[in-house]
């Protein structure tokens, strides 16, 4: 058996620290050679001097350090702080909802007869409520109206508007009430003076006098307009809407004047108002005179498509319209005794003419089309 070999142990002082190594001469960075290995001693001395400075290292505090403050509506996710959220608000009702609402209103007015009627018959609240809502459509979709020169439409205080009359029926008079209503800023009511022919007829008769109408005579237009309205008159009357469409857009004769004379009397101005469009809503190519003789009418128009196509020949054709409000004729410097001189008169019947014949003109000389305008 081989001899047994005592190793002895030797300790090791390096870096501060006692170490027992086994045999003599050796260290950790010698196996065996007696010889320590490359920069052994330098890592030794880099650890351990580490660890003296991580001993000598202050503490840190143990105080948390104070955070920002946030408001309420700031306290939020990741962070801490998101920006503040605006106020949604309540969604907007429905139209039909909005639409069945005013319908309960207006039939809670009506039986209950929270509502006026004037002298001359005019119900404000029907024409506001029904009338003007189902005229809107066929102002705003079908003829497409574009409405000029509201300007010169005074926002109170009595005028008259002087327009020219076309379209075999007066579907002029009813764009123009609708154009001064939802366009005037400050939606002025049009109380047209119509003939009692239109008077006459069953239902179109009383509702023309709810809707503002009322018998052109010039004691009523008179009433009016020095009430503070706004009155329209159509001078041409049935010849002028019920002219054949070669002759379009040639006014006729404007009367005697007597429009002229009551604005004379009150000292209200004449705003001359012309419109394009209408002339082809129902081009009047024929007529048919026996039968409006027997019928009692002015006349009975026969058009491309009525009596051809029977009750859809009743149908206005979708024509582009314009409506222009011309520049008002002041009257301040005459006395409501020049009503009397008709030369006056017939002058200033004649300025208002010309004015809305070259009006005419030049809005169909920028007309490219008909149909698209």
């Amino acid at each position: 058996m081989p001899e047994a070999r005592v190793i002895p142990l030797r300790a090791d002082e390096t870096g501060g620290r006692t170490r027992w190594r086994l045999g003599e001469g050796r260290d950790r960075g010698s196996r065996g050679s007696g010889r320590a290995r490359p920069g052994t001693e330098a890592r030794e001395t880099g650890r351990e001097a580490g660890r003296e400075s991580a001993r000598t290292r202050r503490p840190a505090s143990s105080t948390p350090r104070p955070r920002p403050s946030l408001d309420d509506d700031q306290v939020g996710t990741e962070g801490g702080a998101v920006p503040p959220v605006a106020a949604v608000p309540d969604p907007e009702p429905p139209a039909w909802e909005a639409g069945l609402e005013d319908v309960l209103r207006f039939l809670r007015r009506r039986l209950s007869g929270d509502y006026t009627v004037d002298e001359f018959g005019y119900d404000a609240d029907l024409a506001d409520s029904v009338l003007a809502p189902a005229l809107r459509p066929l102002y705003e979709r079908w003829f497409r109206v574009e409405t000029l020169g509201l300007r010169h439409v005074p926002d109170t205080g009595g005028a008259l508007v002087v327009a020219n009359h076309s379209g075999t029926l007066p579907l002029d008079a009813l764009m123009t009430i609708q154009a001064l209503h939802d366009e005037h800023p400050a939606g002025r009511r049009l109380r047209l003076l119509g003939a009692d022919l239109m008077f006459r007829l069953p239902v179109v008769g009383e509702l023309a006098r709810k809707n503002g109408a009322t018998l052109a005579c010039n004691a009523d237009a008179e009433r009016l307009m020095s009430s503070g309205e706004l009155v329209g008159v159509f001078p041409e009357g049935f010849k002028g809407i019920g002219k054949p469409f070669k002759d379009r857009y040639k006014l006729q004769r404007f009367g005697r004047g007597g429009f002229v004379s009551a604005a004379l009397r009150t000292g209200v101005p004449i705003i001359p108002c012309s419109i394009v469009g209408a002339e082809e809503t129902y081009p009047k190519i024929g007529d048919i005179a026996p039968l409006a003789r027997l019928l009692g009418a002015p006349y009975f128009p026969i058009t491309p498509t009525f009596p051809l196509l029977g009750p859809l020949g009743l149908v206005p054709l979708p024509s582009k319209w314009y409506i222009e409000f011309g520049e008002p004729i002041s009257l301040d410097a005459y006395t409501p005794a020049d009503a009397e001189d008709p030369m006056l008169v017939f002058n200033l019947t004649d300025q208002v003419r010309e004015t809305i014949q070259h009006t005419l003109y030049r809005l169909l000389s920028q007309r490219r089309n008909v149909f698209l305008g």
